[in-house]
């Protein structure tokens, strides 16, 4: 009987997990099909360059982010409301329109020979990778905090 319940629980564990992949999917999208939000951000920071393609993340509860992969190679990551939560230069410069004007600032003024090539937002903070391989974090407000290792 010990071994049943074993056996039992190991089971139930394998069809949860593999439910997991069964339910979480990523789907091709057309460019049109992302929230509103994302088709205005990349309308506004990325003018003329277009979407090579889009993904929608689903998980059991719904749509949990969207990846845009633009033609000239930058990914751009969006909550499932549209809003930016990640842009990667893939070693190119950003546009700087969307990046909080304090980091921007702090940047130019103690690398200017660097350029923002990364930059995640996260709840509480903002993560920027300049072109010369430092991560920079920022407080949710865009003040400096510390160099990251």
């Amino acid at each position: 009987m010990k071994n049943f319940r074993k056996i039992t629980g190991a089971l139930v564990l394998i069809f949860l997990f593999a439910g997991g992949f069964i339910f979480a999917q990523d789907k091709a999208i057309n460019a049109n099909q992302l929230p509103k939000t994302a088709k205005n951000f990349l309308a506004a920071n990325f003018k003329g360059i277009a979407v090579g393609s889009a993904i929608e993340d689903r998980e059991i509860y719904g749509v949990d982010e969207y990846q845009v992969y633009l033609a000239n190679g930058m990914k751009v990551e969006f909550d499932s409301s549209g809003n930016w939560k990640e842009v990667d230069g893939k070693h190119q410069k950003l546009p700087y329109g969307f990046i909080p004007v304090s980091i921007r600032n702090y940047a130019a003024k103690n690398f200017p020979n660097t350029y923002i090539i990364k930059i995640e937002k996260e709840r509480w903070s903002y993560k920027a990778e300049l072109s010369n391989g430092l991560d920079l974090e920022f407080d949710k407000k865009g003040n400096f905090k510390k160099i990251d290792d």
